[in-house]
């Protein structure tokens, strides 16, 4: 059985033992909203928890992920006891956790974070219990905390708020808001922050909505410098008519979003850290030469500022993935696409080949596109198509081609291990990203040539 069956069929169970099962949390809210969701959470009231765990293992093995308050995993369905949090030390594992089965359900809903997520619904009855007006602030698209006095306890929140206002489209109300801007940052270790911006990056329409209110709550000022950096940043008016790079950078991030959705998650990541980190070099390049606003070499001093973002985020690779390569390959190389259709020198497939080893291609030119779209008026953005169908017509869209020759064949000519192997490897692999080599024989002959030419 799915999911909700389980869940449903838990609760059945729970109710001829005497006890009741409430849906909660955002598998609720999604369901208010139309939208599907695959996390189910189960409070069970009236059944003590060694009768609850009892009951539990009727359906399957039960995984026990905090048996200390009480809450259990069955297949993909977590069940808790309500529960009481009270803040006992810093960080989100500084809370005494307490659960009770008899609790009150609006005290129970009373450690949500929103109103929107403190919506119990009752599968037996269908009936939702709402103690603190979470469905009317979501017809209002309303943001509200539940506890104005525990809300800050878990810094995390305020993260939490940016995301939910922009993937659901909603106003984050002025007292919450305010809530926001006196809740310390400082304990939020780099893998909350980061599990809060994939979902906004990755789940909301409109990414750049969050990042505006992050801007607004002053959790910019207090989690990203290098990102700070960028308000107030001028640029040329003649290319950048939208202002300076806080607002170009927005904008080329709701223009990534739009580019994303047929790669897998990994290379969604890439491609949108890249949007955020492209233009990280711009505050330390940018100057009035000759009248104009030039920001000479960016690319390439946003390198370092890449880094320390994506430091404070904690991203490296994932599913095996090295997304941090590819979001430094992506801002250092962000301008090759236009650079190199304007240019008066032919760029010849060896430059393709070679920047493939750097930088994925084809997210290259996605990040360009949006790059370019993100700014009002009519700039021609067809040099990225143009970049990617040359990358395609090379089959380096994704990777540099594999070297033809191989260590190996060199040892059958009779070359011993040597780092001398290495240097002629290096050489003949030049030699085929430039075209001049294409199959084994030819490449076979190139080494040749340059064994011959070290003995004489």
């Amino acid at each position: 059985m799915n999911g909700l069956q389980l869940a449903t069929s838990i609760a059945e169970r729970a109710r001829v033992a005497g006890g009741r099962a409430l849906f909660v949390g955002g598998w609720v809210r999604d369901r208010l909203l139309g939208r599907e969701s695959k996390d189910i959470d189960l409070e069970i009231y009236g059944i003590e928890a060694e009768r609850l765990l009892a009951l539990l293992e009727e359906f399957g093995p039960v995984n026990t992920v905090g048996e200390s308050f009480t809450v259990y995993k069955v297949g993909p369905v977590d069940v808790a006891l309500p529960r009481t949090e009270s803040k006992r030390g810093r960080g989100h594992r500084g809370f005494l956790v307490t659960g009770d089965p008899h609790m009150p359900v609006e005290e129970a809903a009373r450690r949500r974070d929103f109103t929107i997520n403190a919506i119990a619904w009752d599968p037996v009855t269908r009936a939702y219990l709402d103690p603190h007006g979470g469905r009317s602030d979501l017809e209002r698209r309303l943001l509200r905390v539940v506890d104005p006095a525990t809300f800050g306890d878990d810094s995390l929140r305020v993260l939490r708020a940016l995301q939910f206002a922009a993937r659901f489209g909603l106003t984050i109300d002025e007292t919450t808001k305010q809530i926001c801007r006196n809740t310390a940052l400082d304990d939020l270790p780099a893998e909350r922050i980061w599990g809060e911006m994939e979902k906004l990056l990755l789940e909301a329409e409109r990414p750049a909505r969050g990042f505006e209110l992050a801007l607004e709550l002053e959790v910019v000022a207090r989690l990203f410098p290098e990102i700070e950096a960028l308000v107030g940043c001028e640029q040329e008016p003649e290319w950048h008519p939208e202002g300076d790079v806080w607002v170009h950078t927005l904008l080329v991030i709701d223009e990534a979003r739009t580019r994303i959705d047929d790669l897998d998650r990994p290379q969604q990541v890439a491609v949108m850290l890249g949007a955020v980190c492209h233009d990280l070099g711009k505050p330390a390049t940018t100057a009035v030469i000759d009248g104009r606003i030039r920001s000479r070499n960016h690319e390439e001093a946003g390198v370092e500022p890449t880094h320390a973002f994506l430091d404070r985020v904690n991203v490296h690779t994932m599913n095996g993935y090295d997304v941090r390569h590819q979001v430094v390959g992506l801002v250092a190389q962000h301008l090759k696409p236009g650079m190199w259709h304007k240019s008066t020198d032919e760029v010849g497939d060896g430059a393709f080949r070679r920047l493939a080893r750097k930088v994925d291609l084809e997210l290259l030119a996605r990040l360009a596109k949006s790059d370019c779209l993100g700014r009002p008026g009519p700039f021609d953005c067809s040099a990225m198509d143009w970049f990617l169908d040359r990358a395609r017509a090379l089959g380096v869209e994704h990777a540099p081609p594999a070297p033809i020759l191989l260590g190996r064949h060199l040892l059958k000519l009779g070359l011993a291990p040597s780092p001398k192997v290495g240097t002629i490897l290096k050489a003949v692999y030049e030699s085929q990203l430039d075209g001049q080599v294409t199959t084994l024989d030819e490449a076979i002959a190139a080494a040749r040539e340059i064994i011959d030419a070290q003995a004489t």
